[in-house]
């Protein structure tokens, strides 16, 4: 009897322990949340005047006009409206990550997309390891040309079953695509939302320095590959090795399929399959050629989730059915990609962001001429925690970097530099990301895993960001 007992007290302890280790990803941001909250009380409000540059016609903000104006902390109402305006302002994304888990929902319910993954499989068995790089690669080139991000959540399942039946880990399914889309964010080619934003505000030809950005692109890209490349090897030689292997046996044992007992596709799924890839294909080609984003995205993926479901000879109640338990798996998702805007919601109504850009202007002030470049990348990869969107950081900060960058005598082309770098890396790391805290969540893996999976190769990221930062200041890169 007591030896009963204490095997049950035992496992309730165990069972404890491994909650409180794979904390809910909204219990992070409710802590993230909290915080933000306590800070407006902490941090005085203030204001800068902005004026409009007349070579550009960009507001700038004059640097030497900060002051103090009265503060407005938070309330404890607050706390919660900034939650439900934080959804009301990610609702695009919120009703596009849906309709994204509905289209799977109709196209898994087809069985075609399981059986030609597992024929594929199949077909490369024994050098499964060639498909990280290569899938890496088109991310990559999708974030650096096209801006994609968020809308790599649509891929998830699909590269989760991949890594899963090669002998990978979910860690590995999520390195695979967004330690890629960290790469393409550093070079950003012809990124809009970041480098197309900064430049315009500083005035730089649109997207010059190309070239510059593409050494940054290959080397974060090449480091990316070979990190992930080399730890889904070890994985797939010793499973247990994988810091998320008792989640992966507990929830994506599903995911797992078996190569020995698979089916032929039919006529019907290769024809449900050929829409479902024509889908994607024109949805990577409107982008690129009309710059489509999230409405119309939306659009051509209901469509293709629609005629998959015509394609598979499903029922109309069956479509239905299978579209709605599909968004319920992106419930979860949806949630913590609402969540991460409170804090922005929390800071902007208390008017800290032009103080804590204030103390920023000061920390560049006091370092040595030489390193007030690399100084501006370590602050925006601190400013991007609190304002995780490119485009928005690039709205609130740039009109400060740049007048601070001419003073410094720092090129304003190096400033952008150093912007962009700041913005990329710590989307990926900071649990303020809602895209990566929405991956995990699918894949249903702790965040501080992916953390520590991530920390490595983060740290070699850094390194050869100041590097590039540091080789256009000396060089003063300059709009070309």
């Amino acid at each position: 009897m007591i030896e009963r007992l204490r095997k049950s007290i035992g496992s309730y302890t165990k069972a404890m322990h491994d909650e409180h280790r794979s904390l809910n990803p909204l219990a992070i941001l409710a802590v993230v949340i909290m915080i933000c909250t306590l800070m407006t009380y902490i941090i005085p409000a203030g204001q800068y005047d902005r004026y409009t540059d007349e070579a550009t016609g960009i507001e700038l903000i004059d640097p030497d006009s900060f002051r103090f104006i009265e503060r407005s902390p938070a309330s404890p109402l607050s706390i919660f409206t900034s939650l439900t305006r934080g959804m009301q302002n990610s609702a695009e994304t919120i009703f596009y990550l849906l309709i994204i888990g509905g289209m799977f929902g109709i196209v898994n319910a087809t069985a075609a997309l399981n059986v030609g993954i597992a024929n594929f499989l199949r077909l490369i068995k024994g050098t499964e390891l060639i498909i990280i790089p290569l899938l890496m690669i088109m991310f990559g080139c999708g974030s650096a040309f096209c801006a994609n991000f968020e809308e790599y959540l649509v891929f998830i399942p699909i590269i989760l079953a991949l890594c899963i039946t090669s002998g990978f880990d979910s860690l590995t399914a999520i390195g695979i695509i967004f330690m890629a889309a960290t790469a393409g964010y550093g070079g950003g080619m012809t990124n809009a939302f970041t480098v197309g934003r900064a430049q315009e505000i500083a005035g730089l030809p649109l997207y010059s320095a190309f070239r510059f950005r593409t050494e940054i692109f290959i080397c974060l890209l090449l480091a990316s590959i070979i990190y992930v490349t080399v730890r889904a090897n070890i994985i797939k030689k010793t499973p247990k090795l994988s810091l998320v292997y008792e989640n992966d046996r507990k929830y994506n044992a599903d995911k797992h399929l078996n190569l020995n007992k698979i089916p032929k596709l039919t006529r019907r799924q290769f024809i449900t399959l050929a829409v479902f890839s024509a889908g994607m294909i024109y949805s990577v080609c409107m982008v690129i050629i009309k710059q489509y984003y999230v409405d119309e995205l939306s659009g051509i993926f209901l469509a293709t989730g629609i005629l998959c479901g015509i394609c598979g000879k499903l029922s109309v109640n069956k479509i239905c059915s299978s579209f709605v338990k599909g968004c319920s798996d992106m419930l979860l998702p949806c949630l913590v990609i609402g969540s991460v805007n409170a804090a922005i919601v929390l800071f902007s109504g208390s008017n800290v962001l032009d103080t804590i850009l204030y103390l920023f202007a000061h920390i560049i002030a006091i370092v040595p001429q030489s390193t007030e470049a690399v100084m501006m990348f370590i602050l925006h990869d601190i400013f991007n925690v609190i304002v995780p969107s490119g485009s928005a950081q690039a709205t609130v900060t740039m009109p400060l970097m740049i007048p601070l960058a001419d003073q410094a005598g720092i090129t304003r082309q190096t400033a952008v530099i150093a912007y962009q770098l700041g913005d990329a890396l710590t989307n990926v790391l900071a649990p303020t990301g809602g895209e990566v805290l929405a991956a995990v969540a699918i894949c249903k893996i702790p965040y501080s895993k992916w953390v520590r999976y991530l920390l490595p190769l983060f740290g070699i990221w850094f390194v050869i960001s100041v590097i590039f930062v540091t080789i256009a200041e000396q060089i003063h890169l300059g709009p070309f």
